[in-house]
Formats: structure tokens, C-alpha cells, sequence
């Protein structure tokens, strides 16, 4: 399957969560579609279809951020520009971190389509639910994971991978699809 991303490291993590399936990224040349989507299911949709179309062949995409409830449950889709278009995982930190309380709640959610060679697009969705840390802390994961705690302190990133994978939103909404993918 192709995997909507040009992110070696998204290949590697989903391609493991989904029990070493075969992924390959987007070839050189397909296009990156924009996310224009209100919801996380409509911008994973939306990348799901282009890269079917661009491979010929089934194809899944994820989309996926953080919710601070102090914040009216935003960035949500907008996580990834979350301190600007261009802003760097670092950036977009900082400015959640200047903007939530520590022991605010906190919400991940991720949302993986799969759009098979026929055309048929399914979506599976998984949640996290932790709270904003008094301070970043760890050295594993990306993007927001030093300040999400999870219910026993330990944020994402001091998280082993086995760990993540197990509680993160993004591992429930694999599982989900490796359970459809095994089915079919």
C-alpha cells in the first residue's frame, strides 16, 4: 500500500503498528494535496484519494493533532501550522506551551483512511486523552509529545515505542485498520 506521507519516519512508525505491513511513500512526482478539510477524516480522506490515484493502488493516509480543552479543543486540524504555516515542530510547542496551564486536558486523535483500489474509503479513528505537563519532558516521540501527560505522569516522549504504541491515538486508529485489512 502506498502511505499518503514523504515522511520516512511515519513509513517506519505505521508500517510497525501495522504489523510490518508493506508501505511505500508517496512516489517522486505525486502530488501533496492540500488539507482543506474542517476534520481530521475529511484532510486524511483527502490525501488518502490522491494517493490512490497517483499509484494506482490502495493507498492510506493519516491526519492527526492536539487538543488543549483550554483552548476550545484547538489547534485540532491545525496542529501542524499550529504557530504559523511554516513553523517547526520546536514552534509549534513553544506556543502551546505559552497558551495552556499545566493540568489542562489534553486530546489526541488521529484518523487513518484507507482508500482501496476500487475506490471504497474507510476511516478509523483513535483518541488519547492525557493532560498539558507542568514541563517538556523525554527525548522519544515528536511534535507535542514532551507535553503530553499521560495517568501515570510519564509523558509521550519517555515512552518506549512498545509503550507508545499501545496507548497512543495513533496505535488505536492502526489497530483498527490492521483488524480490517486482516479481515478482508
Amino acid at each position: 500500500m502506498i502511505l499518503a506521507t514523504r515522511n520516512a519516519h511515519k513509513v517506519r512508525e505505521l508500517g510497525r503498528l501495522l504489523g510490518g505491513a508493506e508501505l511505500i511513500g508517496l512516489p517522486p512526482g505525486a502530488p501533496t494535496p492540500e488539507e482543506t478539510g474542517e476534520t481530521f477524516a475529511e484532510n486524511a480522506l483527502i490525501k488518502a484519494r490522491a494517493a490512490a490515484a497517483a499509484g494506482g493502488r490502495a493507498a492510506i493516509a493519516d491526519d492527526s493533532g492536539i487538543g488543549a480543552e483550554h483552548l476550545g479543543w484547538a489547534p485540532g486540524v491545525r496542529s501542524a501550522r499550529y504557530a504559523g504555516a511554516q513553523a517547526s515542530d520546536a514552534e509549534n510547542l513553544a506556543k502551546l506551551i505559552a497558551e495552556v496551564p499545566p493540568g489542562t486536558a489534553l486530546r489526541y486523535t488521529c484518523v487513518i483512511a484507507h482508500v482501496a483500489a476500487d475506490g471504497t474509503q474507510t476511516l478509523f479513528e483513535g483518541t488519547c486523552d492525557g493532560v498539558m505537563a507542568a514541563r517538556p519532558a523525554g527525548v522519544g516521540g515528536f511534535g507535542y509529545d514532551p507535553v503530553f501527560a499521560l495517568e501515570d505522569g510519564r509523558t509521550m516522549a519517555e515512552l518506549s515505542d512498545a509503550e507508545k504504541d499501545a496507548r497512543s491515538h495513533r496505535g488505536l486508529a492502526a489497530r483498527r485498520l490492521r483488524a480490517f485489512l486482516s479481515a478482508g
